[in-house]
């Protein structure tokens, strides 16, 4: 922007006319908007919290603020309990039951960051920390972060280093960091820009493996280890493993596991969900990892609302060494999302075409995420869906439905032949939108019945299907899938996330589709279309 405002190309971008061009101009050349600082005086600080809120939006918090006054959540929420906005026109009941829900969602999710955030955050402060002649030797996120959940607190580091001194002062002068909490030989707690606290401890090499142990959690893992611990006469905690007085292990978490008589338990399942049990019999499964997926799922190109063109699409996904992807842009129903029309959808039929025509190790699969209507039938005709590769079929409206109309929907959907995989079937987005209501014992057995598969979508607001669902999927036989729901080229990183949460899940190769080729792909699409998954 500062380049096109420099070269006095401003009014050469679409949208931007005479008034708008002005004011990134004044603000460009001041730092300061007048417009925008009027416009802060004139709405109270406590509106913008209020648009926040799930559910609510700009439009009825004004309506709200003009009729009643109202210019804060503590006096939304205290309003709608007293029923104060029933009597407003365009309101009522219902609208309260909303706001109300909205903001306990907001609440629960205050002070907790998204995985992906969390990610990014801790992988910048770790870069900071490397490679500057600090001798660190070892360093390891700990913590929520290390078992994936899908939200994380706060940031937890552990390291080794034989200059602990000048590690902790450069840790502590990081451009992210907003404000020193506390700063010690050993250990250190700061604020990050963000608003986020990440602590760094300094540890021994003697004891890491422990400490790493320990610091991850879970806070319930952790105490089933040290009742294990003691039933053999051992105890544990973050400075090693001890028989007595003396250390037996501690260097290693994989010391510390196989000393204790168990397999190794990897961080994601450490939630105290039978993984001990498991362990001790050696039994705990074979998770999937990033390097066994072949192919993302579910990407959108420029065809719909996605930014990328598909040659470009397979570029990015050859470049991160996949076999395939599935290409599923939004189907006509959704025009907010520019979704095709039948006529748009063949010409990029024949456009994946002419590439797979050409590509001799590389396959793209046409798809479609085709909306499911009110009952449960398709946005498509049949005769089209089974002109495509991959279908996956999602709700994208009517979530305030009751239980048995969103599950009478998803369930009349996998009765279709063609449909392949239900897309983010809660709905859910974190921290902005519940799941809606589901009978999922109904899901599941729907799904295994028609073959159809489940996704765990890893778009970072929605990772739906949860763990614990992905978990119980497993156990009924259910297939599932990881699809990004990328809408540009760096969000195909979300595969990651995505098998961080299929991990947390207990999923092994076996269990997503991701991990099968080209050819096992579309072997298992031809035998569930011809009839099998009934």
């Amino acid at each position: 922007m500062e380049k096109l405002f420099r070269e006095n190309r401003l009014r050469q971008i679409p949208g931007i006319g005479e008034g708008i061009a002005r004011k990134i101009e004044r603000y460009l050349d001041t730092g300061r908007l007048p417009y925008y600082e009027e416009l802060k005086r004139e709405i109270p600080e406590g509106l913008l919290a209020m648009v926040e809120i799930p559910g609510l939006g700009p439009k009825k918090a004004k309506l709200i603020y003009e009729k009643l006054g109202i210019k804060s959540v503590h006096e939304l929420r205290e309003a709608c309990q007293k029923h104060k906005l029933a009597g407003i026109p365009t309101l009522g009941t219902k609208t309260e039951e909303n706001i109300l829900r909205g903001i306990s969602l907001r609440a629960s999710s205050s002070g907790r960051m998204l995985l992906s955030t969390a990610l990014l955050l801790s992988s910048s402060v770790i870069q900071g920390l490397k490679g500057r002649g600090n001798k660190i030797k070892k360093m390891d996120t700990a913590g929520s972060l290390r078992r994936g959940k899908e939200t994380i607190g706060d940031i937890d580091i552990l390291c080794i280093s034989s200059d602990s001194s000048k590690v902790m002062d450069l840790f502590i002068r990081l451009p992210q960091v907003k404000t020193v909490l506390a700063s010690g030989r050993t250990r250190a707690s700061v604020i990050l820009e963000q608003g986020i606290q990440a602590d760094l401890r300094i540890l021994s090499p003697e004891s890491y493996g422990a400490a790493l142990m320990y610091f991850t959690g879970s806070k319930e893992h952790n105490i089933a280890l040290r009742e294990l611990a003691i039933r053999r006469g051992l105890k544990i905690n973050e400075y090693g493993l001890f028989k007595g007085s003396r250390r037996i292990a501690g260097k290693s978490e994989e010391e510390v596991f196989k000393k204790l008589g168990l397999q190794y338990i990897p961080p994601e399942l450490r939630e105290h969900r039978g993984e001990i049990e498991q362990a001790i019999k050696g039994k705990l499964p074979a998770l999937v990892e990033e390097k066994d997926l072949k192919g993302d799922l579910h990407i959108h190109s420029s065809y719909s609302d996605g930014s990328a063109g598909i040659e470009k699409i397979v570029q990015r996904a050859k470049e991160k060494g996949w076999e395939w992807v599935a290409v599923c842009d939004h189907s006509q129903r959704l025009k907010i999302a520019r979704g095709l029309n039948e006529r748009e959808l063949k010409k990029k039929l024949e456009e994946i075409k002419r590439i797979n025509r050409r590509e001799k190790r590389f396959r793209v699969f046409c798809g479609t995420e085709v909306d499911i209507l009110d009952d449960g039938t398709l946005d498509y005709p049949d005769k089209l869906l089974r002109e495509l590769d991959f279908v996956i079929a999602a709700i994208h409206s009517g979530f305030r439905q009751s239980q048995e109309r969103l599950t009478t929907r998803i369930l009349r959907a996998m009765e279709n032949p063609y449909v392949d995989m239900i897309a983010h079937p809660s709905g859910r987005l974190l921290g902005k939108r519940e799941p809606y209501p589901l009978d999922m014992d109904e899901i599941f057995k729907q799904a295994h019945k028609t073959n159809t598969a489940l996704e765990i979508n890893a778009y970072p607001e929605r990772l739906d299907l949860t763990d614990h669902l992905c978990y119980e999927a497993k156990k009924r036989g259910v297939m599932l899938g990881i699809g990004t729901d990328a809408h540009h080229l760096e969000q195909l990183d979300y595969l990651a996330l995505g098998t961080l949460v299929a991990r947390r899940g207990w999923l092994e190769r076996g269990n997503l589709l991701n991990t099968l080729s080209q050819d096992k792909l579309i072997e298992r699409i031809r035998k569930s279309r011809k009839g099998e998954r009934r």
